[in-house]
């Protein structure tokens, strides 16, 4: 791989009840790209060459605009289930591939560019398959998280209903690093966020 054998995967499967509508398929401005073209892009403007995408809720436009940037779709027949599922089946999908570790990113942290991902991507002394990192905004964790191959099966184990990798996270702290100054790390959940 291009990218020293890390694979993106995006977070982009839900239905965004409390925005009104699937937050993948949001803009931030009338003519701007949707919320999954810029993600996929940030990440291949940070040297990710394959990016995964799961989708769920609204799948058929969410995969055109995911695949008209170069992501790699895969739909999550569960995505309902809540974060769990999507992040499952995106494990899946990557366990068969020759990716060494995964950037983890969700679909609705617009601030989080091309260098966030860069600074993540090259905080890694040594293995990348052992590798369990996450960004941090003025010290609290967030997104995106550096996830190595090694940690792939027990964070499916733990990810269930809503939790992706929270529960696993809580039982193996990832390494902070800190971007803060590079972005707020800040989500949108409702209309009044944008």
């Amino acid at each position: 791989m291009a990218d020293g054998g890390v694979a993106g995967l995006v977070l982009a499967a839900g239905a965004g009840r409390r925005m009104g509508g699937p937050k993948a398929l949001l803009r931030l401005s009338p003519t701007g790209p949707s919320l999954v073209e810029s993600t996929v892009t940030h990440l291949h403007d940070a040297g990710v060459a394959d990016v995964h995408v799961v989708v769920g809720s609204a799948a058929p436009n969410v995969r055109a605009r995911a695949e008209r940037v170069g992501g790699l779709v895969v739909e999550a027949e569960d995505w309902d289930e809540g974060m769990g599922a999507s992040l499952r089946r995106g494990l899946d999908v990557l366990a068969t591939t020759d990716a060494r570790a995964a950037i983890l990113m969700l679909v609705d942290l617009p601030d989080v560019g091309h260098a966030v991902h860069e600074r993540m991507l090259t905080c890694v002394d040594g293995q990348l398959e052992g590798a369990l990192v996450r960004a941090a905004y003025d010290g609290r964790a967030g997104h995106p998280v550096l996830l190595g191959r090694d940690h792939w099966a027990r964070v499916r184990q733990h990810a269930v209903g809503d939790h992706g990798a929270r529960t696993y996270f809580d039982l193996h702290p990832p390494v902070l690093v800190e971007c803060g100054d590079l972005a707020t790390g800040r989500d949108i959940d409702r209309p009044h966020d944008v």
